[in-house]
């Protein structure tokens, strides 16, 4: 019974038609379609591996600048691709509950634009490592793989709810607090880079650095609100009967109205951001400000 209450959440969220869900169709698609090069390979007589070396000079992101000027897509297209059972398991795990955290706390908005612009970041940091440093002149690399993007999210959660806990994957009776794994993640990234798969681990903290950039800004400009002057209204307001001015009680029981008003909307800011305000709700905070 609790197996098909599973399966069912998990369908109504495939096909929720959000863009977490569609991030998360469309890797696994193209996953099933590289699990399909072999049989390729042997209808069409091509040496093993022709399609799939095919399929990653067109879509994955080479370590050299000169590849990239030919392919400029590959910048997010390597985003994408996985090696692996366990590499886009990993990855879309992480996704479906990163983003899940972070459309939640942030938007789905907010979601897609840190997703995307983590990928691309961690992917120009890998260049940029690989054509500054003799590393990238000794031999190239190919970048594929979603774990900049999902990296670059789940910072972003922790962030800006450290304190959230979750549990760990298959430890249902054991939860830490979310900042604690992102450091984590960080720090294995790091020390992982001499060991094996560089260029990914530079990418992931390059994924990672967006990440937390990208909520610092949006907290620096959320707090130019909140600190900026007390929100009040003047009491030279007119009235609306005739222009005349407002007697103090009027005055005051408008006053109170409106701060309700003002605190209401500040707290959205809080819970979503200054971006997730209507055009109407600008219009009135800003107009308020002494």
């Amino acid at each position: 019974m609790q197996r098909q209450s599973v399966g069912n959440q998990l369908s109504g969220f495939l096909k929720s038609g959000s863009l977490l869900s569609v991030l998360i169709i469309v890797n696994v698609a193209l996953w099933v379609v590289s699990l399909l090069f072999p049989l390729v390979d042997y209808l069409y007589a091509l040496p093993a591996g022709s399609a799939s070396a095919g399929w990653l000079d067109w879509l994955a992101l080479s370590s050299q600048w000169t590849d990239l000027l030919r392919h400029p897509w590959t910048l997010l297209t390597y985003m994408f691709l996985h090696n692996g059972f366990w590499h886009i398991l990993f990855n879309m795990v992480m996704l479906y509950f990163g983003g899940i955290m972070c459309c939640r706390y942030l938007g789905t908005k907010r979601f897609g634009w840190i997703y995307f612009l983590s990928g691309i970041v961690g992917a120009l940091l890998y260049l940029l490592v690989y054509n500054l440093f003799p590393v990238g002149q000794m031999h190239s690399s190919t970048l594929v793989g979603a774990s900049a993007a999902v990296l670059g999210v789940f910072i972003a959660v922790a962030v800006y709810a450290p304190n959230q806990e979750v549990s760990l994957w298959l430890v249902r009776s054991f939860s830490v607090k979310i900042k604690y794994v992102a450091i984590a993640f960080v720090v294995i990234d790091l020390l992982s880079i001499p060991a094996s798969n560089a260029g990914g681990h530079i990418a992931h903290l390059g994924g990672a650095l967006f990440g937390w950039l990208y909520v610092v800004a949006m907290r620096a400009d959320v707090s130019k609100v909140l600190k900026s002057k007390p929100f009040r209204k003047k009491k030279t307001q007119q009235g609306s009967r005739g222009g005349r001015p407002m007697s103090d009680d009027e005055y005051n029981r408008r006053r109170a109205a409106d701060q309700k008003r003002v605190d209401a909307i500040l707290d959205k800011i809080s819970r979503s951001g200054y971006d997730n305000l209507s055009k109407e709700e600008k219009e009135f905070l800003f107009k308020f400000k002494a």
